[in-house]
């Protein structure tokens, strides 16, 4: 379900973290068109945190690869890349009015990253939103191989050892079904979402000053 918001209508940080913990988020149709639509899906796309799946291969790519992982560094770099065209994706859905309702929840500690680097050259990353004990994730890209696996792999390593007790994925791709993501029904979905916003979360429980490593990551992935 979409419904088109007013152009006009100003959307603060408030009114959108309101609209999260409805179950409720909004798009753009493209970057060009400063409208934007409420979306409220009938199938909601979750990675469950204990049932996450990680192949041999990219925990072993993951353990030890030559690129560095940071969060919260550079949250325009990263909405940048997500809003880049890709094979998949001709056009970008984030708007002008996307990016500065995201980076007002950036400033405020409800809205973060994680980014993936080769050296100093942001490579790959993703970003969502956090309130209660749930995370969104809004959208990822990456640069070189592997890079916003190794992204979800830290992402998820860091929910769990936050206390994090649900994540958010919109819809499930392909990609996405390898980790273990799945389609919850909305009614189930708002359950869930209950739940985790009855309680805090720490996405600061793994370290936010330095590189967390692949070892420190997967060892919060083992069951």
């Amino acid at each position: 379900m979409a419904n088109r918001e007013n152009t006009y209508i100003e959307i603060t940080p408030d009114v959108l973290l309101k609209a999260y913990a409805c179950g409720i988020f909004p798009m753009a149709e493209s970057a060009d068109d400063p409208a934007l639509y409420w979306i409220e899906p009938e199938q909601r796309g979750i990675i469950p945190l204990t049932g996450f799946h990680i192949s041999s291969r990219l925990a072993r790519t993951v353990r030890t690869t030559p690129l560095i992982v940071h969060v919260d560094r550079d949250f325009d770099a990263v909405i940048d890349g997500c809003a880049e065209p890709a094979p998949d994706r001709d056009k970008t859905w984030i708007n002008g009015r996307i990016r500065k309702i995201y980076r007002a929840l950036y400033d405020i500690g409800h809205c973060h990253t994680v980014e993936v680097y080769d050296g100093e050259h942001l490579v790959g990353g993703l970003y969502g939103v956090s309130l209660g004990r749930a995370f969104f994730g809004e959208s990822m890209f990456h640069r070189v191989r592997d890079a916003s696996k190794i992204a979800l792999v830290h992402l998820v390593a860091r929910l769990r050892a936050g206390g994090f007790k649900l994540c958010d994925t919109q819809y499930v791709t392909p990609h996405l079904k390898t980790f273990g993501a799945v389609d919850v029904a909305k009614k189930r979905y708002h359950r869930l979402l209950e739940e985790a916003l009855a309680g805090d979360a720490d996405f600061a429980a793994l370290p936010v000053v330095r590189p967390v490593s692949g070892d420190e990551a997967l060892a919060q992935l083992k069951d």
